[in-house]
């Protein structure tokens, strides 16, 4: 008896079957990394969104502004200091990225204004290290007055500044927020060197990888 001898391999279908799988889990890596991405983007959205409620909500409670509030004392603290009170002019004094000092900034003291009023959680102590807010990216947080000084040059009486948003995310939280341009519009995108804000451009343009801080006004 002629044994034949049969060569091992795959058939065309078997092939065509495991590029249809492949491709199938590709689609699936990819559709859950957009969700991630889409949540991502909710998030920091959130936080631009909540923070002109704190503002509104202590002006509505105390006719005053958070951090600004020149009887912050007697509307926050029961039996003693638990803050310090602004200087009532009617502008939240400092820096969005201030940082705690022995003199807090009005920047620095908007958060506690609005979580001993009960706005907002989160430590009432400026010695807490969890004190100062973070996005979910990890970036700092913060508020400030408008106006000429104001970072990237946004408009509005309040600017509210995030940081450490990667280029990728900030196209659609323009886009949720605003004009879908982080050039234009009321919130605008930046990239930081030593503390300087350079905003993006067709000279400085977003590049997807890059964090940046992201700001806008109120």
């Amino acid at each position: 008896m002629q044994s034949k001898s049969r060569s091992a391999g795959f058939t065309l279908v078997e092939i065509a079957i495991v590029l249809v799988i492949v491709g199938l889990l590709m689609g699936g890596v990819l559709k859950g990394q957009e969700l991630i991405n889409s949540a991502k983007v909710k998030n920091l959205a959130q936080d631009f969104r909540t923070i002109p409620l704190y503002i509104y909500g202590y002006q509505d409670k105390y006719r005053a502004l958070p951090g600004d509030d020149l009887r912050a004392q007697t509307h926050l603290c029961t039996t003693a200091a638990c803050t310090a009170n602004g200087d009532g002019n009617g502008q939240i004094g400092g820096s969005w990225d201030d940082t705690v000092t022995a003199t807090p900034s009005e920047a620095v003291l908007f958060w506690q204004h609005i979580r001993l009023a009960r706005l907002a959680s989160g430590a009432t102590a400026t010695t807490d290290a969890s004190y100062l807010p973070v996005n979910s990216e990890g970036g700092r947080i913060g508020v400030q007055s408008g106006g000429a000084a104001a970072p990237l040059g946004v408009q509005g009486s309040h600017v509210v500044c995030s940081a450490a948003i990667q280029g990728k995310y900030i196209r659609q939280l323009d886009t949720a927020l605003d004009d879908g341009s982080p050039e234009t519009g009321s919130l605008r995108a930046g990239s930081s060197v030593n503390g300087t804000l350079t905003a993006v451009s067709a000279a400085n343009p977003l590049d997807d990888s890059t964090p940046y801080v992201v700001c806008m006004g109120i």
